[in-house]
């Protein structure tokens, strides 16, 4: 049986955080992902929640509710690290998560597509070009962060690569759809922001007060088509 690579390390005295690596990998997402969601089928007393990142996942929890329930450890941390080092012995105690795939829809106008002449232009394309090369493909979201609903998503074609602005904007409208390397994210609120911005959606990232809030999470698929609206 194969043996899984990772390390465990605390942060603070209420989280840790489990790292299969550090690149950027379907593959080691996969394994983030895949640990998410077994802690969320069979949870541990104390837990508060789990995070995935691009190839980690950190686990939130209540230090009095696990020092309670597992008095054999000396901390807390030692009790939720021999939880994930027992799920992780056997990689076949992880179901494999079935991805979501959600269509959407950017609008590539002028008006929106704020910088597409610079992508366009600094990867020797049209806009057109840069457009059908961005709309072709299918993206992964890795994590969410930055800000609630934020998705970073990848990796885009290095045909239409583009690198952050030099000088972020103060305001990028909300719904706007940007690129920042081999990454591509949709900004959920108005905010600050440096990513290449071409185009925008009016497809709602985040939505308050229900049980799920973020439309999109680590794992899912993305596919982007152009669209007037």
């Amino acid at each position: 049986m194969k043996t899984e690579t990772f390390k465990i390390f605390p942060l603070g005295i209420d989280a840790l955080s489990v790292e299969f690596g550090n690149e950027i990998s379907f593959r080691l997402n996969d394994k983030a992902v895949n640990l998410a969601e077994y802690f969320k089928e069979k949870r541990f007393a104390g837990l508060i929640e789990t995070v995935p990142a691009y190839a980690s996942l950190t686990v939130f929890f209540d230090v009095f509710k696990v020092r309670k329930n597992f008095p054999e450890f000396a901390t807390a941390f030692e009790a939720v690290k021999n939880l994930i080092e027992n799920s992780l012995q056997n990689s076949a105690k992880l179901r494999k998560s079935k991805p979501r795939l959600i269509e959407i829809p950017v609008n590539f106008s002028k008006e929106f597509a704020l910088d597409l002449d610079f992508v366009a232009a600094q990867n020797n394309l049209t806009k057109e070009q840069a457009v059908e090369i961005f709309t072709e493909k299918t993206y992964r979201v890795f994590m969410l962060g930055f800000m609630p609903a934020f998705a970073y998503m990848g990796e885009v074609d290095e045909r239409i690569a583009a690198p952050r602005k030099q000088t972020p904007r103060l305001i990028v409208p909300k719904g706007s759809v940007g690129i920042a390397g081999r990454q591509t994210g949709i900004y959920p609120f108005d905010s600050p922001g440096g990513w290449q911005i071409i185009g925008r959606t009016d497809f709602e990232l985040f939505t308050p007060r229900i049980e799920n809030p973020c439309a999109l999470k680590a794992g899912d698929l993305v596919k982007f088509y152009a669209s007037d609206k």
